[in-house]
């Protein structure tokens, strides 16, 4: 199996993966191997799956309806 070495990895990029490993109880090169295969190995989404995707979301929110002044509420209450 091949082997890389990886060189200059910023520190904050460190910390964060040494987390996520932590997080996923994996090492930081299994966590790496993970991070390689999802950035190489995704798939772009034909029109039809985003449109299916938008309708499942529009089903799963039809019973929760928001008015303007409720959105924009949340809106400000999100901001710093």
């Amino acid at each position: 199996m091949p082997t890389l070495t990886i060189k200059n990895i910023p520190e904050d990029l460190y910390r964060e993966l040494k987390r996520q490993a932590e997080m996923n109880r994996r090492s930081i090169n299994s966590q790496v191997i993970v991070c390689i295969e999802k950035a190489t190995r995704s798939q772009r989404l034909q029109p039809e799956q985003y449109i299916a995707r938008a309708r499942d979301l529009r089903n799963k929110t039809a019973g929760h309806p928001i008015g303007d002044e409720q959105f924009n509420e949340a809106k400000a209450q999100g901001r710093p």
